[in-house]
């Protein structure tokens, strides 16, 4: 089935979900799809539906039993060509029972599709409806059945994986377990319809990928620097648009129901934000003992909202951060200046904040986005192809009794994280500042180069790497071009507006 012109991007999650309908298995056949709010999961299952002719059914959340119940059975009747209200189920069996067979009976040229959207709002008044999906699958594995196939969707994340689980009804019934991630940086500005690439970066650095942001921004993308000041002002900082950081981030939080006392998960992630990235740093910053973190952080992280980032090299405690924009730009900007902000000065919070954003946002998000290149796109230029794991480092070189840390770091395609004799394919430097970047930014990847080289490492092939957001002197673009081991990547190679400097080229 051809993806429509509207659905940017998404093509293998597309070609996953039409080989997932094309399966000539007999029985029916179950993909779970879930992912954070705002990624365009709706959006995408709406486009299948509309092309496979399938039916589409999704739940609310302030909706109870009844009225669902009445909702899906006037759904059913319309997508069986009946009127409204001609016909009504009183439970759940007999609705889900019958809209498989209505789906089975399809539609000239469809094919047998269901879709249920937002099943944990079911679930809520409902928590039966898993088990009646594995007993109308289980029925469907034996004998003469259509071959129809059910996508379940959700955006609380825990609940939707819970499916999958231990001892749930679905455990081992699904294919497809699907995360819909938000576009990347490149796809982002794309959406966006953003040209100039820096402006495109703090956009990001921002809202991130999600898709559904835009619509909700309500004005046309800045443009420039200055028209992103105003863009931020009235967006996310203006309390009445609907993109408000701090009532967008209350939102997101509130999707998983496990997530009730907001108050310590706001402190949670402000202490994240503001460089706390063990349990027990967190702990503390709470004045709470590490056991007492321990639960919420896991919560947090299994909703996406955090991260835990292993050290490449070495074996020691994953460094947490935050893996949402939008609520790390509300706890390091919008909370701390949200008096002011609530009073409609908006303009003078945002001047107070711009250090702040440029060293504990634009910075941090500026060498995230320099991994996420290394991984997706630095294949098309090293001359060993596509590297393995991409990550940071940290290391004490013993020799000169230092501590270094490594924004970009990437080992050689087959090679196992944290293996004492790890073979590298990239060493790299990302920085965020106006200042271009020049010699001794390459002096000190060599001196990182040697000092890995030292402890075991093989490095005889790592290309190293620097990305800036302001260029690169004219010395050392020279020295780029001589040696085939350096590689310069500024702003419009980051974005694919030009190619990295370099590598003898």
């Amino acid at each position: 089935m051809d993806k429509p012109v509207r659905l940017l991007a998404r093509d293998r999650e597309w070609a996953l979900l039409c080989d997932f309908l094309a399966d000539p298995a007999p029985a029916m056949r179950i993909a779970v799809v879930s992912g954070r709010r705002r990624h365009g999961k709706s959006f995408l299952l709406h486009a299948l539906a509309e092309v496979a002719g399938g039916l589409y059914l999704t739940a609310v959340r302030e909706e109870g039993r009844g009225p669902a119940l009445r909702r899906f059975s006037d759904e059913i009747a319309a997508y069986a060509g009946l009127q409204a209200g001609s016909i009504r189920f009183d439970d759940w069996w007999m609705l889900l029972r019958n809209a498989v067979q209505v789906v089975a009976g399809g539609r000239p040229a469809g094919r047998p599709l269901l879709i249920i959207d937002e099943l944990p709002y079911l679930m809520q008044h409902s928590p039966e409806v898993p088990g009646i999906l594995q007993a109308l699958y289980d029925e469907t594995q034996f004998g003469d059945h259509p071959p129809v196939r059910l996508i379940l969707c959700g955006s609380a994340i825990s609940v939707m994986h819970e499916l999958l689980s231990g001892t749930k009804p679905l455990r081992g019934r699904a294919v497809i377990d699907l995360r819909l991630q938000a576009f990347d940086h490149r796809t982002a500005r794309t959406y966006w319809g953003i040209e100039s690439p820096e402006v495109a970066l703090r956009v990001h650095a921002v809202l991130g990928g999600a898709p559904g942001y835009l619509p909700l921004a309500g004005r046309p993308a800045p443009r420039g620097g200055a028209d992103f000041d105003t863009w931020v002002t009235q967006t996310v900082l203006n309390p009445g648009r609907a993109v408000f950081s701090r009532a967008e981030a209350e939102y997101l939080l509130r999707e998983d129901p496990r997530i009730t006392q907001h108050m310590l998960y706001y402190d949670l992630l402000s202490a994240i934000a503001h460089g706390a990235g063990t349990p027990s740093k967190i702990g503390a910053a709470l004045g709470r003992e590490r056991g007492a973190v321990t639960y919420p952080l896991d919560v947090l992280e299994s909703t996406g909202y955090v991260t835990r980032e292993q050290d490449l090299l070495k074996a020691r405690s994953p460094i947490i951060t935050l893996a949402d924009p939008v609520i790390r730009f509300n706890q390091l900007i919008t909370l701390p200046q949200a008096s002011v902000i609530d009073q409609g000065f908006a303009a003078e919070a945002w001047k107070v904040s711009a250090p702040t954003f440029n060293s504990k946002i634009l910075g941090p998000h500026f060498e995230a986005l320099a991994r996420e290149w290394t991984r997706r796109y630095a294949h098309e230029i090293l001359p060993d192809g596509l590297p393995g794991d991409v990550g940071t480092c940290e290391f004490t070189d013993q020799a000169a009794r230092t501590k270094h840390e490594i924004d970009v770091l990437a080992l050689a395609l087959g090679q196992l994280p944290r293996h004492p004799r790890a073979r590298i394919a990239v060493i790299g430097e990302a920085k965020a500042t106006l200042d271009r970047r020049g010699g001794t930014d390459l002096a000190r990847l060599e001196h990182l180069r040697a000092a890995l080289s030292r402890q075991g490492h093989e490095t005889d092939r790592a290309v190293l790497t620097l990305f800036s957001m302001s260029g690169f002197h004219p010395d050392l673009v020279a020295t780029a071009a001589r040696r085939s081991d350096v590689l310069l990547v500024d702003l419009a190679a980051l974005y694919g507006d030009g190619a990295p400097l370099g590598l003898g080229a």
